[in-house]
């Protein structure tokens, strides 16, 4: 796009965003980020930054305080009955923003909701046998083996009303792989402290105070008008103008220019995310490849000189800009079950990959199309070309696909892909999300869901399901330990980096930044 276009649209934005502002008040915050939220279906796409704003409208039983410590929320308490059986006590007097009580078959229509087909949720909800109600206010999950973190697991699986969803013809979730929408795609009807009031894909999303809400809404904002801008350049001018209040993720290259302006500042912390890249180990003949016949990552040692062709250091330093960490594991600091001691990457080495891949019978490399998103993650797409040409040093021609978001995660979920960029920020803080969501073994219950490159070893998946029973936490974290281990003996997947966090934040709001890069509405301020 050249130059002149760039700027017509920057300024077309600015001038839809000038419009807007003329008619909101001091309580109105408005946000930009690079891509917007896909769907307002919350079972239909496990991605951060939709369940993030889903979040605002809608709310699980269990949810998350400040420090990410577990909160009460629909549920007022729970405990164990069993080594098998949870029992929630569910919170009284709360109804749906339509009207609607909300009671214990909500709770149970959810779940699923969640469990089912077209459901990208599967994962939290692979290992419940049972959710069941024992009256209006009381239900039970029954799990089929001990699973002492489900009010963890569950953290993310949020109710909506089943009345509302039959009325609408929602009983399933919207499903991204088979590009099928329906009413709880456009609309939403939470029991969360915000409602939505205007939904423009791609456009705009508009939200207003839930004035029924149950709870206390702590910050003074009224109204939250939510904008993706796809253009870094554009979001850094309309924080820097005024024309947007909060922003994300600021260009690393720019983060220096924000802290000097008037106005705004940059909020910067650690992110729990991991960007990983994985591979097809299933296929007998990858679908995008030179190779016929065969499928070269199924060798060991193509995958290990892919992982020593990567300059992790050189992409730190020059996409990054430094606001990154590499990392060996698909967990970093912050997750239950991350060490510091296996957090070592094998040695950035191109001559030892060459041999690598001459030794498994490719002396001259291959072609394999590499599917990237180009608004997903912290300059995702400038990651994947130099990945890139990392990997022409060692004779591999990389075809590079790079798309929307909107477009790239319908076609990975389907494991259309050879290989492939994907970032993962384990919902429970637990190792244990990566590892089943992952690294498991791929099954029809949801185990495996996001494990796109279909990566299997039955000892790995016997330790994963061990990890998920045990109640010592000392023999828990070695067993972790040891999962990884064999994770990275495997080298299963190609762990990059995990990124940081930088929002841009007018100083006349007040926020609560999250490692999880989830951003309540609940807690923003305004200034007049």
């Amino acid at each position: 796009m050249s130059s002149k276009n760039k700027n017509a649209i920057a300024a077309a934005v600015l001038a839809l965003l000038a419009t807007g502002s003329m008619a909101v008040g001091a309580q109105t915050i408005r946000i930009a980020n690079q891509g917007d939220a896909l769907s307002l279906d919350p079972h239909s796409l496990n991605e951060s930054l939709q369940l993030s704003t889903d979040s605002n409208v809608y709310e699980p039983l269990v949810g998350r305080n400040k420090d990410l410590s577990l909160a009460p929320l629909l549920a007022t308490s729970w405990k164990q009955t069993s080594p098998t059986v949870w029992r929630f006590d569910l919170r009284k007097n709360v109804q749906f923003q339509d009207g609607t009580p909300f009671t214990a078959d909500d709770v149970v229509f959810s779940f699923a909701r969640a469990a089912g087909d077209g459901s990208d949720m599967r994962a939290n909800t692979s290992d419940i046998k049972e959710v069941r109600k024992i009256d209006d206010h009381t239900i039970e999950i029954e799990t089929r083996g001990p699973f002492p973190i489900l009010p963890d697991v569950i953290s993310q699986i949020y109710i909506l009303s089943k009345k509302w969803c039959e009325d609408n013809k929602a009983t399933k979730p919207v499903d991204r792989r088979k590009g099928i929408e329906n009413t709880a795609s456009f609309k939403a009807n939470g029991t969360g402290p915000f409602k939505v009031r205007e939904r423009q894909p791609d456009v705009r999303t508009v939200f207003v105070r839930n004035p029924t809400y149950w709870g206390k809404i702590e910050g003074n904002v009224q109204e939250v008008v939510f904008t993706p801008i796809a253009n870094p350049a554009t979001r850094v001018a309309a924080l820097l103008s005024g024309e947007v209040d909060v922003m994300e993720p600021v260009p690393v290259q720019d983060i220096a220019r924000v802290n000097a302006s008037d106005n705004a500042r940059v909020i910067s912390g650690p992110e729990l995310r991991t960007i990983f890249m994985g591979m097809d180990q299933k296929r007998d003949e990858l679908l995008y490849s030179s190779v016929k016949g065969k499928n070269p990552f199924k060798d060991k040692r193509v995958r290990q000189a892919f992982y020593q062709a990567i300059d992790i250091v050189g992409i730190q330093k020059t996409v990054m800009r430094g606001a990154s960490r590499p990392t060996a594991l698909l967990v970093g600091p912050g997750i239950n079950g991350w060490s510091a001691e296996q957090d070592k990457r094998l040695p950035y080495d191109v001559e030892a990959a060459k041999k690598l891949m001459a030794d498994a019978g490719y002396p001259s490399g291959f072609e394999v199309t590499l599917n990237c998103p180009n608004d997903r993650y912290v300059n995702d797409g400038q990651i994947c070309q130099s990945v890139a040409a990392n990997l022409a040093k060692i004779n591999v021609k990389v075809n590079l696909a790079t798309e929307t978001k909107g477009t790239y995660f319908p076609k990975i979920l389907r494991r259309d892909t050879s290989f492939y960029l994907l970032g993962w920020t384990p919902t429970t803080y637990d190792a244990h999300n990566a590892l089943t969501s992952l690294t498991a073994c791929p099954d029809d219950k949801g185990a495996g869901q996001f494990n796109l490159g279909a990566y299997c070893n039955p000892k790995l998946d016997e330790l994963t399901k061990k990890i998920q029973s045990e109640t010592d936490k000392a023999k828990r974290d070695a067993m972790i330990k040891e999962a990884f281990a064999i994770h990275a003996d495997d080298i299963g997947t190609l762990p990059l980096h995990q990124q940081s966090l930088a929002w841009g934040v007018s100083k006349k709001v007040e926020l609560t930044q999250l490692a999880d890069n989830f951003m309540p509405f609940k807690w923003m301020s305004i200034k007049p």
